[in-house]
C-alpha cells in the first residue's frame, strides 16, 4: 500500500498542487503591476523581526547547533528569527518566516518548503526538520556553489568558505565594484563549475543542478539588490547588517515568474568553455611577462 500511495502523489497529487502553486505565483505577478509597493522602512511587517530595518542581535552558531548550506536560512537562526538551535524547525513556520523577513511571495514561500518536505519524505502541514537536513546532496545543496566547496570535498555544508566569499564579492564590476551584476554572476558561476570538474571527481552538473544554482545565486540581486555591503556580513557571517531590508518592495514580494527575468538571463551567461579559454589566454600572458623580464635581466 505504501508503494500504490506514493506512486499516486508523485502522478497525481504532485503535479496539481504545482498547478495550483504557478497559477498562484502568476496572479500575485500581475497584482505587483498595479498595487503599490512598500515604502523603505516598511518592506518587513509591523512585529515582525527586523521592521524598521533593526535586525535582533546576532549570535553566532555553536558547535551543536544545526545550520544548512543557504547563509539565508542560518542568518535567520543566527538572530533567532527561527530557533537558534537550527532544530525542530516546522516546514509552514520557515514559509511564514522567509515571507516576512525576505519579501518572497506567499506562492515562493511555500514552494520552496514543500519542495523541502516532498525530498526529506515528510509532511508540509505537521513536519519538522534540522537546518542540516535541508543540505541532503543535489536536493538543494549543489556543487559548484559560490558559497562552498563541493559536499564531496567539505561534507559539512552549514559553514561559508571564506576564500570562495572575498574571490566572488571582490570579482563586483557595478557601480565601481560595490554591486554584483548579472554578467558577474555569470562569469563566477563558470568560474566554480570549471574548477569544481576539475577538483571534484564525483561532480554532477545536469539541467536542474545548474538551474537550482543559477537560482540560488540570483537571490543576491533580486533580495539584495547585489550590494556588496550588504552581501559580505550576509554571505561571511550569515548576518543582516543592520539598517538592511529586502531589495524587492513589490506588495506580494518576489514572485517566481519575475525572479525568471533574474536567474534565466544568469545561467544563459554561464560559458565554461569561454572561461577556460579566458584562463588560457591569461596564462599566456603572463608567461609571456614573464619571460620579457627574463630577457630585460
Amino acid at each position: 500500500m505504501g508503494f500504490i500511495h506514493n506512486l499516486i502523489h508523485k502522478l497525481f497529487i504532485q503535479p496539481y498542487i504545482l498547478q495550483i502553486v504557478l497559477t498562484w505565483d502568476v496572479c500575485l505577478f500581475f497584482l505587483n503591476l498595479i498595487l503599490p509597493s512598500y515604502k523603505p522602512g516598511e518592506v518587513v511587517p509591523t512585529g515582525a523581526p527586523g521592521h524598521g530595518m533593526t535586525w535582533p542581535p546576532y549570535e553566532p552558531p555553536s558547535s551543536t547547533d544545526s545550520r544548512s548550506a543557504c547563509p539565508m536560512l542560518n542568518a535567520l537562526a543566527n538572530h533567532n528569527i527561527l530557533p537558534h538551535s537550527g532544530r525542530e524547525i516546522s516546514f509552514r513556520d520557515l514559509s511564514k518566516v522567509v515571507r516576512q523577513t525576505f519579501n518572497f511571495s506567499p506562492s515562493f514561500s511555500f514552494f520552496v518548503p514543500q519542495y523541502a518536505a516532498e525530498f526529506l519524505k515528510r509532511s508540509y502541514w505537521t513536519g519538522k526538520f534540522d537546518l542540516e537536513d535541508l543540505s541532503r546532496h543535489n536536493k538543494i545543496e549543489h556543487d559548484a556553489s559560490l558559497t562552498r566547496r563541493d559536499a564531496a570535498l567539505v561534507p559539512d555544508q552549514g559553514v561559508p568558505d571564506k576564500e570562495l566569499v572575498e574571490e566572488l564579492l571582490s570579482s563586483a564590476t557595478g557601480e565601481g565594484g560595490a554591486l554584483l551584476t548579472k554578467k558577474d554572476l555569470s562569469l563566477a558561476l563558470s568560474r566554480r563549475r570549471v574548477e569544481a570538474r576539475r577538483t571534484n571527481d564525483k561532480y554532477t552538473s545536469s539541467l536542474f543542478h545548474r538551474g537550482f544554482g543559477s537560482a540560488n545565486s540570483s537571490t543576491m540581486l533580486t533580495i539584495f539588490g547585489g550590494r556588496v555591503d550588504d552581501l559580505r556580513p550576509m554571505l561571511l557571517e550569515e548576518r543582516f547588517a543592520q539598517g538592511w531590508e529586502p531589495r524587492v518592495r513589490k506588495r506580494f514580494g518576489l514572485t517566481m515568474t519575475s525572479f525568471n527575468a533574474t536567474v534565466l538571463p544568469v545561467e544563459r551567461g554561464v560559458n565554461e568553455k569561454a572561461y577556460v579559454k579566458l584562463m588560457e589566454r591569461e596564462r599566456e600572458e603572463q608567461g609571456k611577462s614573464v619571460e620579457k623580464g627574463d630577457m630585460a635581466k
